[in-house]
């Protein structure tokens, strides 16, 4: 057993996290999390409405008795979604966690706390995870360059952002960016994290509710196979190669700035979410890190968090006591 500030905030017996993944994280994936010991975030945005996520929640605790929580995402939006009422519908259905995301949850973080609700922020930059900290908030996820998705605008890998973060914030600190097994685990607690997060490497899992193609393009992909899109909308996006994507850069490495409405086909939400479901894979994008070169089989949950713990403490003893 390693049991880390993580374990102890989250109340599980794992410092392992599933973060919110949009489309993906709904309860047969966070519940499998759960119920293997590790810490599951469902994702508030997955639904168009409140009571969407109020359903979600109920199904969730049908599957396991074990702690889970809610990601909300805040996203730069000319008409933003009801964040009230998805904070409400999370109180009332007596969530403990809230994993938050994108912009700052400092807006909503008075109707959050009124519950008692705990709040992990996830950063992309030491400046940010200061500011996290200053606000309220309880734990800091920080996001290294090589993780998928939204990694932020400063390119520092997560090899240097966890020692500079952990010198800075005195919260629980969980590592995210790059990590896939017990090595990166080893690593993390090293340099100074708490705890891990993985995206990517729970998608090519049995109970992620994706499409078969689309695990099986996380193993057949290599660390070399991502590609950073949005660059100049100043929203850069970590996603796998593939044909969407090379339309995307085309259209981005035109002179004169972007018009986001030519790259809407490509990356509009409803794209991904087809994409997922129908596995085909080159419709549009898809949030993927550098970590696929460590992807190679599609376990269960359990599986996984079972391994990752076994390497974890094998790498403890064997390394550690040579080295020593």
């Amino acid at each position: 057993m390693i049991k880390t500030r993580i374990t102890e905030f989250f109340g599980v017996e794992r410092p392992i996290i599933q973060g919110g993944l949009m489309w993906i994280s709904r309860a047969e994936l966070t519940s499998a999390v759960a119920n293997a010991g590790g810490m599951g975030f469902m994702t508030a945005l997955t639904y168009p409405d409140p009571e969407g996520l109020r359903a979600e929640i109920r199904k969730c605790r049908q599957m396991t008795q074990k702690p889970f929580g809610v990601n909300l995402t805040f996203l730069p939006t000319l008409t933003p979604p009801d964040y009230p009422g998805y904070i409400r519908v999370c109180i009332e259905e007596g969530i403990k966690f809230i994993e938050t995301a994108g912009r700052s949850p400092d807006p909503y973080m008075a109707q959050i706390k009124s519950a008692g609700i705990k709040v992990l922020h996830k950063c992309t930059s030491v400046r940010h995870a200061v500011h996290a900290e200053k606000i309220g908030c309880d734990a800091i996820g920080i996001d290294g360059f090589e993780a998928a998705g939204h990694p932020g605008e400063d390119d520092v890998t997560t090899l240097i952002l966890v020692p500079l973060a952990r010198d800075s914030v005195k919260t629980p600190l969980v590592a995210s960016g790059g990590f896939a097994d017990g090595r990166g685990l080893v690593a993390a607690l090293g340099l100074g994290a708490d705890g891990i997060n993985m995206g990517s490497r729970f998608v090519a899992t049995k109970e992620a509710p994706v499409h078969d193609n689309v695990k099986q393009a996380l193993i057949d992909r290599s660390e070399r196979d991502t590609r950073l899109i949005m660059r100049t909308l100043k929203n850069t996006e970590r996603v796998m190669a593939n044909e969407a994507v090379a339309k995307v850069l085309e259209i981005e490495s035109r002179p004169g700035p972007t018009q986001i409405e030519e790259l809407v086909p490509y990356v509009a939400g409803r794209v991904g979410k087809e994409m997922l479901q129908e596995g085909q894979m080159d419709i549009g994008t898809l949030a993927a890190g550098q970590c696929m070169g460590l992807i190679r089989d599609i376990p269960t949950c359990r599986e996984l968090l079972d391994r990752i713990m076994n390497q974890a403490e094998m790498v403890i003893k064997e390394r550690f006591s040579q080295v020593l």
